[in-house]
């Protein structure tokens, strides 16, 4: 049989034995999770505050929708350190790195549905005496010149390279959507850690006005005692709540230098290269766009990495079955081969041969089955992670809408307190000079007060602090479009 014939019954052979082939194992469907039509929480609504308390209501813009959420709050000096976070931070950027290392996966497996074709030039020169019982009798050197072309492929028979590949893609996307998870999660730590730093900055406000009163009380009861009006213990007293206010507002520094800190790490800088001002808190929660519990499948970067890890669970499936189908290797050859220099490129030069193998295992002791078993629980393993996400990221939108709630109707009751304390210590005060009441009444209303404008500071950073909270368990604007294809 010449070439020609021989090369069509082997290409004849090959598209018969690839047409007969089929993709093996399950098709992949997206696990069903638990979504609610709508959350037990009512959403947030627009608060209202006393203006007494200088406290300004932010606007909502596009911004949230473009995963830029931090500017819903309307402060600059927020906005210039979360954009640092994307470029900075060294979680998001090692988060990054394996994403690029997942994306070059799939070209590797993908690699497997082309040919392969390999080439190793040769020039062999050889000599010595004729081998003993040899009829010739010359001695002299040999000489060998070789130029083969191999080329190689394993038709996908049974579809576990195109699964191999969708797993590969499968976990890309998986690891994209951490990224866009770690960006949310480190965001998300930074805009707490700056409303905790500046919320610390308005509790060392109040003290340093308490500081102030507290020194004047110490001066009218030196003055009174001077007049003979009131005894030492009344100094004693005022002293010992300036000592102890001076105290705390020192102990504040403690807590704002880790803060100042914490948020330098997030940005990716050393402490000692950022400092920020000191800012008393004036921004309320702002409004934030809910949905219904079922957008969060599309809108949660954590729940997108999980459903991937699914899918990529389910091909592995497929593989593991086409294990039980034979492989089939293509193979052909050709090139040139001449014991001259001068013949090596000529037509009376060529070789060429073809092949195909099929190979099966016939006997494994149960290896196969075993593994197929094993990608099963596996896969098994990935659908209750991923409902258990879904039930978590339900849990803390739950969490934070109830505690937007709650602490809104606090923060009332809270200024309402704080007015009464106020009254009662300027009653007081004025009693107190007018001698009708020892000094323990304003110390009792000193304390009172104190106590109310420091639960007013602490529930807005609260609230705040829940804010974010939410819009990281909403996705923060993060949406499955943003996978790369």
């Amino acid at each position: 049989m010449n070439f020609s014939a021989n090369f069509h019954a082997t290409t004849l052979l090959t598209l018969l034995l690839i047409s007969a082939g089929c993709s093996v194992g399950p098709n992949y469907k997206r696990p069903v999770a638990a979504a609610p039509p709508a959350f037990k929480e009512p959403p947030p609504v627009n608060f209202k505050e006393a203006e007494a308390a200088g406290w300004k209501q932010s606007e909502p813009g596009d911004a949230y929708s473009k995963g830029r959420w931090w500017e819903l709050y309307n402060d600059t000096a927020l906005n210039a350190l979360e954009e640092q976070v994307n470029v900075s931070n060294q979680n998001v950027l090692q988060a990054e790195a394996q994403y690029r290392e997942a994306k070059a996966a799939i070209s590797v497996a993908r690699a497997a549905l082309s040919p392969v074709a390999t080439t190793a030039p040769a020039a062999t020169f050889a000599g010595g005496a004729p081998a003993t019982g040899s009829s010739s009798s010359s001695s002299g050197s040999r000489k060998s010149f070789t130029l083969p072309v191999n080329v190689s492929r394993e038709p996908d028979l049974c579809g576990n390279i195109h699964r191999t590949v969708a797993a590969s893609a499968a976990n890309a996307q998986s690891l994209a959507a951490n990224v866009g998870n770690a960006r949310l999660l480190y965001q998300a730590e930074l805009a707490q850690d700056y409303f905790g730093l500046h919320g610390n900055d308005g509790e060392a406000e109040l003290l340093t006005r308490t500081e102030a009163s507290y020194k004047e009380y110490v001066t009218l009861t030196g003055n009174r005692v001077s007049a003979g009006v009131a005894s030492d213990l009344d100094v004693a007293q005022a002293e010992t709540q300036l000592y102890a206010i001076q105290s705390q507002l020192m102990d504040l520094g403690v807590e704002r230098a880790a803060l100042e800190h914490a948020i330098a790490i997030l940005i990716g800088k050393a402490p000692a290269d950022l400092t920020i001002p000191p800012v008393t808190l004036s921004t309320l929660p702002p409004p934030v766009p809910v949905g219904v519990p079922s957008e969060l499948l599309e809108r949660r970067p954590d729940i997108a990495s999980a459903e991937r890890q699914v899918a990529a669970a389910n091909e592995q499936i497929g593989i593991a079955i086409a294990a039980f189908y034979p492989n089939l290797s293509l193979t052909g050859g050709g090139g040139l081969e001449s014991t001259s220099l001068a013949k090596w490129f000529t037509w009376p030069s060529r070789f060429w041969s073809v092949g195909a193998q099929l190979a099966d295992t016939l006997f494994d002791a149960g290896r196969r089955r075993g593994v197929v078993t094993e990608q099963q629980a596996a896969y098994d393993a990935t659908v209750a992670a991923y409902r258990e996400t879904v039930l978590t990221a339900m849990q803390q939108v739950e969490d934070n809408l109830a505690a937007l709630r709650i602490l809104a109707g606090e923060a009332d009751k809270v200024q309402q307190t704080v007015q009464a304390a106020r009254r009662a210590l300027d009653i007081s005060s004025a009693q107190y000079r007018a001698g009708t009441v020892d000094y323990l009444a304003v110390i009792t209303a000193q304390a009172t007060l104190l106590t109310a404008d420091a639960t007013a500071i602490t529930l807005l950073t609260r609230r705040l602090s829940a804010s974010v909270l939410l819009i990281e368990g909403l996705g923060g604007g993060w949406n499955v479009s943003q996978f790369p294809k």
